[in-house]
């Protein structure tokens, strides 16, 4: 370790506070490399690292993504794949990167300063000299295998997002905004046809030119020791500085010393395809250039201006073409910083036909605005929630700060003036001065009288048999090339290539970096309260208890609350759904969505839906309703309000008006049913949502709300809730006060408060409100819970294999259930959490044998307490089949004794569980909610989190070797497996050939074959074409949709 009394190379280039949170940011640089620093103080147990480089390309080759997986293969002083990884588990720390089209950010997750300070210098080895051999080029990026079929972990990664909806339509746009050499207009991912040219000494040369110490920026956010991490940085410097290029030598800042993006002088509308069988909808893209990043007054007031125009179901462009035309399901915006800022408008779901149409709308309402005054009422509400949404996730978020110093660091200011923008929020104060006219002149200047680049985006179900047939074709030539003996060459090759890369390492280097002790891991704690009902759980004695009960109050409502330092209230409302009559449990879907966005009663007149969202703006930080799967209980709802301390009450008054005074307007509920059915066709392109989803179809039964809200239902029960709305809409109002009459009892109701508890007034009485006129006496209904909403095939899966070919991915996704614990108190968990922490370790047993071979991005293992199981996930793979079967090999062989286990990664393990304790805890209110999770959702006591720990530290081979068997590899055989995998069409014949080898019996199924109406038929004559994909089964069967589909008439 470095003296203490040694003279730093790193100056101090300014240090400040925060005037909305409680952050301070230090910025350093170093005077001998040029690297810089910057630091955000903030108290909790994890340290966090973003370790930035601008980099910028030319070309399509996607060598700044190679080397965000390349750089993870080895350093100078540790030449061994995985090493780095595997010592960071070891430091109670996780590595992970992305490749941006304008840098490549490198991360680093630790619990505590000590694991933190231990690897750093190794990562940033790792970062600044890798080994970047060309065995590790040949298998992390691109080889063809002994099969003739191109694989690589790059290469399968792209391989899954090439030809993509969204990827086509925004590399187009690129292409019309960027002229060539300007490096915006480039795929830095890279695309396959360049993947598979791309050489090992191009990387090199990429490496040499971006990846140096002066192009480097450390972001370092948590309890940092600063004097330590100098220390830390100084000594890496010295090890490295004859492996740099010099310091003092000629270096052209990307981005900013580059060529620069021109300005659009017209505007471009181009048509682009995209592969999908289902032609009924496409999506609109439209772009604008906007100011400089380090523009601060026009860039605030640019979000505001897009919170005014698409911020809500009450803004200017969602409320005339979602809610009123209905001729988009939503409209999206986002800003990507720049030089030249990029605005971007997405119009999702628009009716293929109609895309021109649209299109020419949605500037015809953007022009008509800029000739009339604004809504300035609701310009300043707008002003005025961004800016508590900025206090509120600068309090709340550990990472509010990055992306900001990221963007800084690319096209900032170098003596630190634009860093210091973040110092106040003032600009907000400016922009409360600005007159209409000043807001219109901005939507003119930059968004409705500017020059743009629109795409169309339409689907083609020709283009997908084209593309499937190209590539059927190109590999087929591909193989005709090389031929039986070219085959068996690359077969050597590879084979060459894995055995250089997975050279063991040296038992001392792993035996030298010992596990840090865990002082410096300061978990938050918070102080729990209870009132009401909540007391059955327990009598507490603490000062905030005691605040609790000095309000007096009687009212038995279950509230539960968990005191932080914080100026916000986290407020939140739980409701069981077991009374909800099972064939209207799909209504939920519109009623979850309907809920904020209502017309309500108040005083005996209707408030309209646009007013009632412009004051829950007004009054609020933000709102959501959904299920409870975020607390560990999928199959309850919760209502959730942030908002300041003095509103408090308004949040709960909302809770009252919204719950019992929403008005079912029948035409806001057309509204909202015809944009949940547009969405629908592009859930179903993603592979791994479709996958799951049919694992949700079968697994649970009717009773289960997260199925009855899954797509698969929605695609039938949604259209004839739609024709039912026109023919006896009565009905349906009736049912909807049916589902409302249900959930508001005030036995079913359970409170959280999140808060500072001695700034509310009220805590308790308070919710007075809310109680008014309720029967308050009833017991309380228990908690609603997954396991006993399984069908038959969750309860006791095995001998269920689906195959299900879609036609718009690349790639394929697997997902393999078995049974696991039903509870956290069964003695087999802490083997569990470790045998999965050792399997799923980055650089670990699968990893190597999976994404290390380029069998797939990636695999993991996960525990469902709630139902009862553990799944196996294979996610974007060339063949999932291959995967499937490495995976397995894997578990089988530590099972029986052929691989034995490490003690050293077992050590790794239980760090790796440690760390996902810090996460849980990373913030205040993210304590809170874990608090709160473990007591009221699980049942167990506040100290579980300890005592666990204790149990992992303590479990043996013998307990882990156990679990391996009895629970993880049952979800790999035939008979206590439900496999479920989506693919393209061209890899069908071959995962059923694979897994029928393994002893499963795979069905070929289309996605109509999952769909389920829950009883609500449809009309003679009612046309369900566009659901049943026109697929075929394996066996030639009909593939209807089956109205009545469960699990039994599946069987």
């Amino acid at each position: 370790m470095p003296s203490c009394n040694r003279k730093t190379h790193f100056k101090t280039l300014q240090k400040f506070s925060t005037d909305y949170s409680p952050s301070v940011l230090t910025q350093y640089e170093s005077e001998r490399t040029g690297m810089r620093v910057v630091i955000v103080d903030q108290k909790g147990p994890k340290v966090s690292g973003f370790f930035a480089l601008a980099t910028e390309i030319h070309d399509d080759s996607g060598a700044p993504h190679t080397l965000e997986h390349l750089c993870f293969m080895g350093s100078k002083s540790y030449p061994y794949k995985g090493v780095l990884d595997k010592l960071a588990t070891r430091a109670y720390s996780t590595t992970n990167a992305w490749t941006a089209t304008d840098h490549t950010a490198y991360t680093l997750d630790t619990a505590g300063w000590a694991g933190f300070a231990q690897i750093l210098p190794v990562y940033l080895e790792h970062v600044i000299v890798p080994t970047l051999t060309d065995a590790g080029c040949y298998t992390e990026v691109h080889h063809v295998d002994g099969t003739g079929h191109d694989a690589g972990v790059v290469y399968s990664e792209m391989q899954g997002v090439q030809n993509t909806q969204d990827e086509l339509i925004e590399l187009r746009s690129k292409r019309l905004l960027y002229p060539e050499g300007v490096g915006f207009r480039y795929e830095t991912g890279g695309m396959m046809e360049q993947l598979r040219v791309l050489t090992a000494d191009r990387i090199r040369q990429f490496h040499h030119e971006m990846y140096q110490p002066k192009n480097l920026c450390l972001i370092i956010v948590g309890e940092v020791d600063h004097s330590n991490l100098l220390d830390i940085l100084d000594e890496f410097e010295e090890t490295i500085i004859q492996d740099i290029p010099e310091p003092d030598a000629p270096f052209k800042r990307p981005w900013i010393e580059s060529k620069q993006t021109p300005p659009l002088r017209n505007s471009s509308l181009e048509t682009v395809e995209f592969p999908e069988e289902d032609e009924t909808s496409g999506e609109i893209k439209i772009t604008f250039l906007g100011p400089s990043c380090n523009e601060l007054i026009q860039m605030t007031a640019l979000t505001v201006l897009l919170t005014y125009l698409a911020g809500s179901s009450a803004s200017l462009l969602e409320n005339t073409l979602v809610e009123r035309e209905q001729i988009a399901s939503a409209v999206y915006y986002d800003l990507e910083y720049r030089p030249d800022t990029v605005i971007r408008f997405l119009l999702s779901s628009v009716d293929t036909d109609k895309l021109r149409q649209v299109e020419t709308r949605f500037f015809e309402v953007l022009r008509d605005a800029t000739q009339k005054s604004l809504d300035m009422v609701y310009m300043k509400d707008c002003i005025q929630r961004r800016r508590r949404q900025e206090k509120f996730t600068a309090e709340s978020s550990r990472s509010y700060f990055t992306n900001s110093i990221i963007t800084d660091y690319l096209f900032g200011n170098r003596n630190g003036s634009t860093l210091r923008d973040l110092e106040t929020l003032r600009e907000y104060d400016e922009l409360e001065t600005w007159t209409d006219q000043q807001w219109r002149d901005l939507l003119a200047k930059w968004i409705s009288g500017a020059s743009h680049i629109t795409i169309l985006g339409k689907p083609s179900a020709e283009l997908s048999k084209k593309l499937k047939n190209e590539e059927k074709a190109r590999v087929a030539a591909q193989k005709a090339r090389l031929g039986e003996s070219g085959l068996k060459e690359l077969e050597k090759k590879l084979a060459e290539a894995k055995a250089e890369n997975d050279k063991e390492i040296p038992r001392e280097i792993l035996e030298g970096f010992k596990v840090p002790d865990t002082s410096s891991i300061h978990f938050i704690s918070t102080t729990t309260a209870r009132s009401g009902a909540a007391r059955e759980m327990g009598k507490l004695n603490n000062p905030v208890q005691d605040i609790v009960d000095r309000d007096h109050s009687t009212l038995p409502l279950f509230i539960h609350f968990e005191h932080i330092q914080s100026n916000f209230v986290h407020l939140t409302l739980l409701m069981g759904t077991s009374s909800i009559p099972l064939s209207l449990r799909p209504l939920l879907t519109i009623y979850l969505e309907n809920f904020f966005d209502a017309p309500i009663m108040r005083e005996r007149k209707k408030i309209d839906f646009e007013q009632v969202v412009m004051e829950l703006e007004k009054d609020t930080v933000g709102y959501t309703i959904d299920s409870g799967s975020g607390l560990g209980n999928p199959e309850i709802l919760r209502i959730k309000f942030q908002v300041e301390n003095e509103k408090y009450e308004t949040a709960i008054r909302w809770l009252k008006d919204l719950l019992w005074n929403g008005v079912f307007d029948i035409e806001r509920i057309k509204s909202v049913t015809a944009k949940l059915l547009a969405d629908i066709p592009e859930e179903k392109r993603s592979g791994s949502n479709m996958a799951w989803s049919a694992e949700m179809m079968v697994d649970n039964s009717p009773e289960s709300i997260s199925r009855a809200q899954s797509t698969l239902v929605n695609a039938l029960y949604l259209k004839r809730v739609k024709r039912l709305l026109e023919s006896d809409p009565h009905t349906v109002i009736t049912q909807f006060e049916e589902i409302r009459s249900t959930l508001c009892q005030f036995s079913n109701f359970r409170v959280l408060v999140i808060a500072d508890i001695g700034k509310l007034q009220k805590p308790v009485s308070a919710w007075e409100i809310l109680a008014a006129g309720l029967d308050t006496n009833k017991p309380l209904i228990p908690l609603d819970d997954r396991l006993s909403r399984l069908s038959e095939a969750g309860k006791k899966p095995g001998n269920l294999a689906y195959i299900i070919p879609l036609p718009t991915i690349d790639s394929s996704f697997a997902v393999s259930i078995a049974k696991g614990p039903e509870t956290l108190k069964d003695p087999l968990v802490p083997a569990l959490m470790v045998a999965i922490s050792y399997l799923d370790a980055v650089e670990g047993p699968l990893w190597t044998a999976v994404r290390g071979t380029g069998l797939a991005y990636g695999t993991s293992f996960s525990r469902h307490i709630e139902s009862g199981l553990i799944s196996f996930d294979v996610y974007r793979s060339p063949d999932a089949f291959k995967a499937f079967a490495a995976s397995k090999r894997v578990v089988e062989d530590f099972v029986t004794g052929v691989t034995s286990f490490d003690v050293l990664a077992l050590e790794g393990a239980v760090s790796s569980i440690v760390l996902g304790f810090a996460n849980g805890q990373a913030t205040m209110v993210s304590a809170a909610v874990d608090s709160f999770i473990r007591q009221v959702i699980q049942g167990l006591p506040n100290d579980w989190n300890d005592v666990i720990l204790k149990k992992v530290r303590g479990v043996g081979v013998d307990e882990i070797r156990k679990v391996m068997k009895d629970i993880i590899l049952p979800a790999f055989v035939p008979d206590t497996a439900n496999l479920f995998l989506t693919c393209a069409s061209i890899m069908e014949e071959d995962v059923v050939k694979g897994f029928t080898e393994l002893g499963f019996k795979p069905q070929v199924k289309p996605l109509s074959f999952f769909q389920d109406d829950y009883g609500l038929k449809a009309e003679d004559g009612e046309d369900d074409a566009d659901d049943k994909e026109g697929l075929e089964d394996s066996e030639g069967e009909s593939d209807e949709a089956d109205s009545d589909t469960t699990e039994e008439s599946k069987e």
